[in-house]
Formats: C-alpha cells, structure tokens, sequence
C-alpha cells in the first residue's frame, strides 16, 4: 500500500473508494462484536460467505461483517442496506433464504423481524425498532456501517477528515480551545471538562508528553468501552493522535483489559494498516507530525481503571493508585505530563473537530454536553448497549428504549455508574441522566453502566453484592477503603442471614461517610454509594430484615422458606423430581411436603411446579406451617 504523504492524497483516495462503491447496490452487513460472536456470529458468517458463491451473487452483493449494533441480546444482527432491513436472532439455516428472497426478490422474512414484547408489532428496519429510533448514535453510528478492520470502510465514512483538519488548519491551542467550548466532559466516570485537562497537560513543563488510552473497563454488566474499540478502532485512534498533536506528545499507549482479545486483535489491525497508509509514525500527511502507538494488556484488575493506577500498572509496577497532587497531566508516565481519557471521550474527538463545538454543546443539558453510551442490563425487555443525548430521563431509557421489565413485574430501581454508582428508586425515573442530577440523586455517571431491578431484587442483598466485588478489588493500599468496604460488607452480609442487630443501618452510614472522606482514590471515596442510595432509599427494606428476620423481595436465601400448598398440590411428582436435595417426600397422587431441614433454597421446585397448579411458593419471616401428616396426604 502506497504511504499517503498529504491531505490531497488522503482526499484524492477517498474520492477513489467511494466511487467504487454503488450506494443502490445491496450490502449486507452481519453484526461481528463479541455479544454477537456468543450467539452464533461466525457460524452466520460462513453460512453468508457460502450461500452467495453458491447461488451466484457474489457481483450484485456487497458482504461487511462489522462492529456492535448495540442490541446484543437480538444477536447475531443482519441489516441490508440500502433498505435498512433488519433480522435479528439469525442463524445460519436463515441465510439461504435470506439470499433467495430478500436479495434476490426483495421479499420480506417476517419471522426474523423485530416483535415488540409489549405491543406484538413488527418493525422492518431498525429505524422503526423502539430501541433505535429513540437513541442517538453520534459514536456508535458507523459500528453498523464498516468493517473494523478496514481502512478503506473508515475512510468512506469521513475518517481522518479531522485530523487532516486539526494538523493544517488549526494550532494546537486553537484544538484545545475547541474541545473545551463544547464542553466535552470525560465519559469514564469522574466527568472532569476535557478540554481543561488537555491544557493543564499542553502547559505542564518539559519536552516528552504522553496520550494514554483507559480502555481497562470493569465495571460488572459493562461494555461500552469494548464495542467502541471492537467496532471503530480508526476512530480511537484519530480521537488520541488529535489529542497528542494538541498537548504536544508524540507517543500513546492504549490500555486494555485482558478480557477483550477481539478489541485487541481489531485494533492492532488498525494501528498495522494507519502505518501502512502512512496515518501513523513519521511526518504523518507531511505535517511534520511524528506520532506512535503501543498496546498494553491489562492483568484485569478493577482498580487499573483509575488513572494513578493504570499508569503504575503500565510502567510495570503494581496497579495500586498514587496520592494526588501531582495529576498526571503534571506528572505521570514516567514521570512526565501525560493526559489520560477512556476511549468513549477519545471518540468523540474526531467529529466534534469535524462538526465544531457549537455542534457538540447543543447537544445535552447546560452542564452536561454531547451523547452518552449505556450498556443497558437486568430486568429489562430490550438490553444492549443504548447511546443518547444528556438530559434524557431515566424513564425514557428503561421504558421506551429498553422496553420496561419483562413478565409483567413491578420495576424496583436501577443501579447506575458502576459497582461504585447508586440505585434509583421509582420515585426519581424522570430525572435527566446527566453527571450532576445523578450524582445529586446518590448515583452517578459513571462509565455507564445501567443495571435494571425488578421487585424479586433485594436491594439489602445488591449493596452487599457490589461491596463484596468492591472489597475484592480494593488493591487494600490505604485503611479507609481496605477496612471500610470490609467492615460494611460483613454487616451486609449478616443482615442477608438474619443476623443484622438494632444500630447496624447507623453503623452503615458512619462507616459510608468515613469511608468516602478518606479514601486515597475514588475506587473507596465512591465505594459507599450502593449504601448509603439503598438506606437512603429503601430503608423500610433494611427495617425489615434486622426487626422481622423478614426479606420483603423473598430474595434472601437465610430468610425465605419454599412451602407446598396442600390445597392445590396434584401429586404430580415435578417438584420431587426436579430436587436436587431430595428434600420433597411425596408420591403418586400424594400431597408432596418439603424437609426444610433438607431444602437448599435452590427454587428448583417453584420452576418445576406446573402453572396451572401454582402449588409451590416462598415466604419469609412467617412461620413454616405444620408438616402434614402421613395418613393425610391423599388426594381424591
């Protein structure tokens, strides 16, 4: 491949790619993130590259397997262009048809359309799908439309246009100046304004400066991150080589979790093919620009996800956070000014240099500006990662976009920001999802992870899940955060057993605050959030626990007990037969009666029990009622 020494070069091979390209001729595009490769993505993949040598379309058709579409449970995704037709749950007996009917005679396959769980309707594109028509996808936008392994699919989609425009067009102070007046805050969770960190690190003394890709994310249910570099790798890259020309580095370092070998493996090939194209290293486009890049596997440690620890952890040293002062755009790397952003916030660079800042600010809320991605989980219909404007309620995500809470279920709250982020009651749906109305809920952004709870959650038992994942992650440098999340954990956790005591709930709140004053880093400063959020929030569920040894969810395992109802148990033998305890007496045409001194809690019986019958069901805090006896357990 010819290295491109300039920006007329760079347009003239552009110009060259899109006229190669009908844009009425179908592509078929199969979706390739790592959800999708779960569900069958390369079986489809084979199945597609066969069915159009074998029915001859390999000339009428053009074939791209590409990044996240963002509706992962859906998976694997096929969309054909120009239509916009969408299939989803595809598999590879589907793509024969696929290719005989909807590409050969334009027809329509109705049963891999999208159904609405809610209204039964069918939609065709997904335009018309609820989970896409209510997003705005600024950043995850081109993962449906290009190859993440082809520069040339980049290319098509205006890549590198803003590069090309910040290294001939603008200075570097004039970049920076950009990216602060659209008011870009960081996207990894502490929300610091962009632009000013840039320039705390573009006037820090001395000559060698550093870009560093955060690209350690480890937040439970998140990914976000993963599909950005999965999907769109190119665009990382403009977004960091932008930001280096800006603060004046002349090499990056991208930091990645050891749990993403797909986004790894997809961005080496981008980083191969911009050396290749000349987009990468010396003089890049002529500009006298140098610029290089290294990828780091991270070791999977969660508290690598803060900066001060990710910079020890790539310097070789153990992932544990440093006192700040000095930051890193003072000191960092080596000692050096370096500047540190997720890969969500290096993403946006490139189209808001492309679009301006004014583009950008419009977009949002006063305090809160541009997009943000979510990956949306739990107990919703429509989970998958879910991008839209600052501002838009919580309400407006879980129930339009998401689709409300499957088998007809109460909804309870939702868990934002993270391991370390709050939960939100009912109460609090219609509040903007921005960084300052979440964090004044108890919550916060976060990277942007969005956990969905229905009422079968018991929000004592949450808070004790996030700080025992907490409490093994804390690298256990400094005694707040180390004893802190340890101490609140086992109170937690006596509470799930029945065992909490009058003054645990005050207990909890003094251990949150001195833990959240004196923690080094914000792994243990924001540690207490699931805590204090479900005090705040659902004490009466605390109440319950330590006063009535009651869980109300019917969650707790110490606190519920599985009951056969006499009156409507059948003798079937399903319960009996789907124990693994055999802790259900019984048999044909007999009452079936549960040893509670056997029984392990596993719910196996309340699953197997028939519907119709409806026998079996949980209690707690009640008294077990009274075995029946032998002699009376007939039926009929």
């Amino acid at each position: 491949m010819p290295r491109i020494k300039s920006p007329v070069e760079l347009e003239t091979l552009r110009k060259e790619i899109l006229s190669r390209r009908d844009a009425d001729k179908p592509c078929i595009t199969l979706c390739s993130g790592s959800a999708c490769h779960a569900t069958g993505s390369g079986n489809v993949a084979a199945a597609l590259e066969q069915e159009i040598e074998k029915q001859g379309v390999a000339a009428d058709v053009t074939y791209r397997r590409t990044g996240c579409h963002g509706f992962c449970e859906q998976g694997p995704i096929v969309v054909i262009y120009p239509q916009g037709i969408c299939y989803l749950k595809v598999q590879p007996e589907d793509i024969a048809e696929i290719i005989s009917a909807t590409i050969k005679e334009q027809k329509i396959i109705e049963r891999l359309l999208y159904v609405d769980v809610n209204t039964g309707e069918k939609a065709t594109t997904e335009e018309e799908i609820p989970f896409y028509k209510n997003q705005e996808r600024l950043v995850l936008g081109a993962n449906r439309k290009i190859d993440p392994k082809s520069l040339e699919d980049y290319l098509a989609v205006e890549g590198y246009q803003a590069l090309v425009k910040a290294l001939f067009a603008m200075t570097p102070e004039q970049v920076v100046g950009e990216v602060k007046n659209a008011k870009l805050r960081g996207r990894g969770g502490a929300g610091f304004p962009s632009g000013v960190k840039w320039d705390f690190a573009r006037n820090a003394p001395g000559d060698k400066k550093y870009v560093v890709v955060n690209c350690d994310e480890g937040d439970p249910g998140a990914y976000m991150d993963r599909s950005v570099m999965e999907g769109n790798p190119f665009a990382v890259l403009e977004g960091l080589m932008i930001g280096a020309y800006a603060i004046g580095a002349d090499e990056g370092y991208i930091y990645v979790r050891q749990e993403y070998p797909l986004a790894v493996a997809n961005l080496a090939i981008a980083i191969k093919k911009a050396e290749e194209y000349g987009l990468l290293g010396q003089d890049i486009l002529g500009s006298g620009f140098d610029f290089t890049v290294k990828v780091h596997r991270g070791a999977g440690a969660f508290i690598c996800g803060e900066e001060t620890s990710l910079l020890n952890s790539l310097e070789g040293k153990p992932g544990e956070p440093n006192a700040r002062p000095p930051f890193p755009a003072t000191r960092g790397l080596w000692g050096k000014p370096t500047n540190i952003n997720n890969v969500e916030t290096w993403a946006n660079i490139p189209l808001i240099i492309n679009k301006g800042a004014d583009f950008f600010s419009a977009i949002g809320t006063e305090g809160s500006k541009g997009t943000k991605i979510f990956s949306l989980v739990g107990k919703v219909n429509n989970t998958g990662l879910v991008e839209v404007p600052m501002g838009v309620s919580m309400r407006d995500i879980i129930f339009k976009i998401g689709g409300g809470v499957p088998g007809n279920k109460k909804f309870k709250a939702v868990q934002t920001g993270g391991p370390s982020g709050g939960c939100i009651p009912e109460s609090l749906l219609d509040i903007k999802v921005d960084f300052d109305e979440l964090t004044q809920a108890g919550a916060m952004m976060g990277s942007g992870g969005m956990i969905v709870m229905d009422e079968d959650t018991c929000l004592v038992d949450i808070a004790r899940y996030f700080l025992a994942f907490l409490s093994d992650e804390s690298c256990g440098k400094c005694t707040p955060c180390r004893e802190g999340i340890r101490q609140m954990k086992k109170i937690l956790t006596n509470m799930t057993r029945g065992l909490g005591q009058e003054g645990d709930i005050e207990l909890l709140q003094e251990l949150a605050e001195a833990t959240k004053g004196s923690s080094m880093c914000a792994l243990g400063k924001t540690a207490p959030n699931p805590v204090l959020s479900t005090i705040n929030h659902f004490r009466d569920e605390y109440e319950a626990h330590i006063r009535e040894r009651r869980c109300p969810s019917l969650s707790c395992k110490e606190l519920i007990a599985f009951i056969i109802d006499p009156q409507k148990c059948k003798g079937c033998g399903a319960c009996f037969r789907k124990c693994p305890a055999e802790a259900i007496t019984g048999g044909k045409k007999r009452i079936h009666v549960i040893e509670q001194e056997k029984c392990t809690k596993c719910g196996g019986c309340l699953e197997a029990c028939p519907a119709a019958f409806g026998a079996v069901y949980k209690i707690s805090g009640e008294p077990v009622p009274e075995a029946i006896p032998e002699e009376s357990r007939s039926i009929g």
